[in-house]
Order: C-alpha cells, then sequence, then structure tokens
C-alpha cells in the first residue's frame, strides 16, 4: 500500500485507476528512453490507422460491388459465346445497344467479303482443273450430286480447309456441269474483294484472325481445359480487355482515333467498292454450277457464323445500316478475355444488388483457355455454350478431336472444379437451328456417336439426349450440391433468346441472393 502512495506522488490523479497505472510510462524513464517508446507508439499507430483504413476500403468497395455480378461466358470457339453477349446487350440495354450497333458494319461488310472470297478461292480451283471455259452462251445445268450422306468437319472462320487425300483429288475433278467463260469474268470481276478484305482485317485488328490446324495462335500451346496449366503465368496482363468506357472498335483499333477522318475514308472505300460488286455478288451465289461445286468440295459456308450471302443484295447498298439481327450474326473472334460491364436498363432491377453485371466472353480455342483461369476466383455464376450441330466436326485448331467430345470434357473440368463449387452454372445447348438442319439433310447421329444407339434421328431427340448427359455430369462431379439450368438455344434468334435470357437473369438473382443469405 505504501510502494503505491509513493509511486502516486509522481502521477496525475486520473492515473489512480490501475489499467492506467500499468500502461504509463515508467516514473524514471530517460530522454532518450521516452524518444525510442514514442517512436514505437507511433509506428503501431501508423500500422493500426492502415490496418483500419484497409478495412474501410474493403468495406466500401463491399458497398459499391454489391451491385455487381460477375458472369462468365465460357464454351469452345464458335459455340456462341459473344452471341450470346449481344443478346444480353439488346435485351437489356437497348439504348446503349442502338448507339454502338451502327460500328458493326465494317464487321458485317467483312463477312460478307470473306464468304464471298471462299467461293471464288474454290472457283479458282475448280476453272484451273477443267478444260477449257466454255463459252457462257451455252451453260450446263448444275447439277446436284453430292459425294456421300455424311459431310466433314466444319472448316474455321477464313475459309474451309481443303480436303486431302482420295477426297481432295475427287474434289479436283472436272465439274459434272462445266463451268463457263461467265464464271471466269465473274471471278475477275471480283477481284478487288481481295483487296476490300485486307484492308477491313487492318483497320479490325487481330480479331479477324482465325485459328487454324497449322497456326493455331500465336502462343501455340492448347489446353484441352484452362486447368492443364493451372500454374502457368497469369494472362490478365497480356490479354486484351475492353474496358467498360471503350467499344470493341477502340480496343482493337489500338491508339487511332475512332471515327477519325482516315477511318471513315476506308469505310467509305470498301462500301465503294462492295457497292460496285453488288450485282456480281449476288449472280455468284445464285449460280447453280457454283453453288453444285461447293457442295461437291463439301465448302458448307452457309453454316459458318457471320453468312451473309443470302443477304447481299440489302447489304451491298451504299446507305446500308445494320439490323439487330444482323449484329447479332457477325462473327468477329474474341481475343484473348474481354469485359463488358452491362448496366441493366429494362426489367425490375430495383433490388440493391446486381444492378450491373460484369460479362467476360473469353476466346474458345484450346490456345486460348489457360487465360480463364484469373477469372474463375470471383466470379459469380458462368453460363456455358455447347453446341449441338457440331457432333460431325472436329475443332480448328486440332483435327484429332470432336467438337462435342471437346465440350464435354472442357463442361466435366468446370463442374468438377473446387475452385468454381460455389459458381452458378447455366449450359446452353446452342445452334438447335443448325443441327435440325443437318438431321434434316440426312446426316446420322450414330455414325458419330455411337452411343446414341438406334433412337430417333430427329433434332428434339438427340437435344434432350445431350441434357440428360450434361446433367448427369453436373450432378455426378459438382463437388457440392447445386441446381441445374439447363436451356436448348439457337442465339441468332433474338425474340427466343430474349425470353430465355429473362429467366436466366431472374433465376441467376435468386440464386445469388440466396447465397448471400439476403433472401
Amino acid at each position: 500500500m505504501a510502494k503505491f502512495q509513493s509511486r502516486s506522488k509522481f502521477l496525475p490523479a486520473a492515473l489512480d485507476d490501475p489499467l492506467a497505472a500499468a500502461i504509463a510510462p515508467p516514473a524514471d524513464e530517460t530522454e532518450a528512453e521516452r524518444a525510442a517508446r514514442l517512436q514505437k507508439e507511433t509506428e503501431a499507430k501508423r500500422i493500426s490507422d492502415d490496418i483500419d483504413e484497409g478495412i474501410r476500403q474493403e468495406r466500401d468497395a463491399w458497398k459499391r460491388n454489391k451491385a455487381l455480378f460477375k458472369l462468365l461466358l465460357l464454351g469452345q470457339s464458335e459455340s456462341g459465346k459473344s452471341t450470346t453477349l449481344k443478346n444480353f446487350q439488346l435485351t437489356f440495354a437497348p439504348k446503349a445497344w442502338q448507339e454502338e450497333r451502327a460500328s458493326w458494319r465494317a464487321v458485317i461488310q467483312l463477312n460478307l467479303v470473306r464468304s464471298v472470297n471462299i467461293v471464288l478461292d474454290a472457283l479458282a480451283d475448280e476453272l484451273a482443273v477443267q478444260p477449257a471455259a466454255r463459252p457462257q452462251s451455252s451453260p450446263s445445268p448444275a447439277s446436284t450430286a453430292s459425294d456421300g450422306p455424311s459431310p466433314p468437319p466444319s472448316p474455321s472462320e477464313d475459309g474451309p480447309a481443303p480436303p486431302s487425300g482420295a477426297e481432295h483429288e475427287r474434289a479436283r475433278q472436272p465439274a459434272p456441269a462445266e463451268l463457263t467463260s461467265k464464271h471466269t469474268l465473274l471471278k475477275l470481276r471480283l477481284a478487288p474483294l481481295r483487296h476490300v478484305e485486307r484492308e477491313l482485317k487492318v483497320r479490325l485488328g487481330a480479331a479477324t484472325c482465325e485459328v487454324s490446324a497449322d497456326g493455331a495462335d500465336a502462343q501455340g500451346v492448347m489446353h484441352a481445359t484452362p486447368f492443364d496449366a493451372a500454374y502457368a503465368r497469369s494472362a490478365r496482363g497480356n490479354d486484351l480487355c475492353l474496358r467498360s468506357n471503350r467499344s470493341w472498335r477502340e480496343a482493337l483499333g489500338g491508339s487511332g482515333e475512332v471515327g477519325s477522318g482516315h477511318e471513315r475514308s476506308l469505310e467509305d472505300d470498301a462500301t465503294e467498292v462492295i457497292a460496285g460488286c453488288r450485282d456480281d455478288i449476288a449472280a455468284l451465289w445464285a449460280d447453280d454450277a457454283v453453288r453444285a461445286m461447293l457442295r461437291r468440295r463439301k465448302i458448307r459456308i452457309e453454316e459458318s457464323p457471320g453468312f451473309f450471302l443470302d443477304e447481299s443484295e440489302r447489304i451491298t447498298t451504299r446507305e446500308y445500316e445494320p439490323s439487330d439481327e444482323d449484329v447479332v450474326r457477325t462473327r468477329l473472334r474474341t481475343v484473348g478475355v474481354q469485359e463488358y460491364r452491362l448496366k441493366f436498363e429494362t426489367g425490375n432491377m430495383d433490388r440493391a444488388i446486381a444492378k450491373e453485371w460484369i460479362m467476360y466472353d473469353v476466346g474458345g480455342s484450346r490456345t486460348s483457355r489457360a487465360a480463364w483461369l484469373p477469372y474463375f476466383e470471383d466470379a459469380n455464376a458462368i453460363l456455358f455454350l455447347a453446341p449441338v450441330s457440331c457432333f460431325d466436326e472436329l475443332l480448328a485448331e486440332d483435327r484429332r478431336v470432336n467438337r462435342l467430345e471437346d465440350s464435354f470434357i472442357l463442361w466435366k473440368s468446370i463442374v468438377q472444379s473446387k475452385l468454381l463449387a460455389k459458381c452458378i452454372i447455366v449450359l446452353f445447348l446452342n445452334k438447335y437451328d443448325l443441327l435440325a438442319k443437318k438431321l434434316k439433310a440426312g446426316v446420322k447421329i450414330n455414325k458419330y456417336l455411337s452411343s446414341f444407339g438406334d433412337r430417333d434421328n430427329n433434332a428434339p431427340t438427340f437435344a434432350k439426349y445431350l441434357h440428360h448427359k450434361f446433367r448427369e455430369q453436373h450432378k455426378d462431379l459438382s463437388p457440392e450440391h447445386r441446381s441445374f439450368y439447363g436451356y436448348v438455344t439457337s442465339v441468332v434468334d433474338t425474340k427466343a433468346t430474349a425470353s430465355t435470357l429473362a429467366s436466366v437473369r431472374d433465376g441467376l438473382i435468386q440464386q445469388y441472393l440466396q447465397k448471400a443469405d439476403l433472401v
């Protein structure tokens, strides 16, 4: 007691409290000790303030981002990811869509010109091997003969790979309906479109270059799933990502100013050349001998994304403006991982959550899949697209792999990933329209998929079969129980897709809110 009274002589009355006394500086503290103590206290306060600031920033970030919902669009190349994204924009952000729609004109022109040049390449090969072209006054009737009932793999966007081996030799035989000097003249008159294609590709950038079996991508390394290169370097820093305030034209066009006089001049030049070739383009596609030649060579250009030859007379005018359907049907390859911010303008989005979605559209080829992994960590949902029409096709980048098999391999890796265990997964069995056309033409599913057995060879039966297979893998392989959402789609059908997307959006938000315990 006496000791406590003795110490209190040197302390303020407020420190009579035992706790205050315990943390008070020593009564005999020297100036050097005091300076060291104050320095430690200052550093401790700085660390404490930094921690508090970090907590505050995290809290503020959560408040800002709680209205953001992150959705990944996954699937192989040409599965319909970018088309689905366009449908999201058209359905839920129509004002922003209308503002950007006109900028797709050059892409549509490129798609059309590329198709014409594919036909011209085949025509040049055919003219080179048949006897001298007969005068155009005596054309022969077109033949509709075909080498067989089962078509080979569909080509990549830059053009169908030529047949090989015996099939190639058969394809190079003179046509049953001989081509005439009219076709030679058409080829010459349409030659300026070669230059137009080159100019448009330069203007639009890397997205105009498709993968192929011999070239693949510049990276050259193929991975069947994004997890095959789990510890590879992060691709975030090297991928081309679209910012929320920049259009795809800005991102793909580099540093040049969008809408500059130079760009407008290039677009005007391309439009003039295309308009000048309008009648010849229509004549080429309407020619029976040309169509028979394409069938004989197994060139199914009309099944490719970005096919506009049936609409050439409308698109080749100088006054042409893209329609919503035109933009949805365009083909422009996704480069790397591209980010889009979708602010909902329509629908009941009054909740404090999910008013804005961040959507990632990824390059789907096997050379691009390693870049997906960094985007998995904070994803809320995945929309996986599996094209159902490709059961008889091979990957453009690896001609040993069936495209349907590739979709199952990729799907399996996604649903069984522990990293994505909390992620909501939605399946689109896409390109149902192309499946129906292919089966109507006589292609037999069990020739390519023995497990299909003797089931009815029609689109509804096959779609139901695939839906069951994907659902079973989802059920058996998911690390945790989660609901299965599967839809049969044709995302080029904007009206039907709008209804599907509304259901998907509402379901995703409901699931997200339940997971966040906010319902």
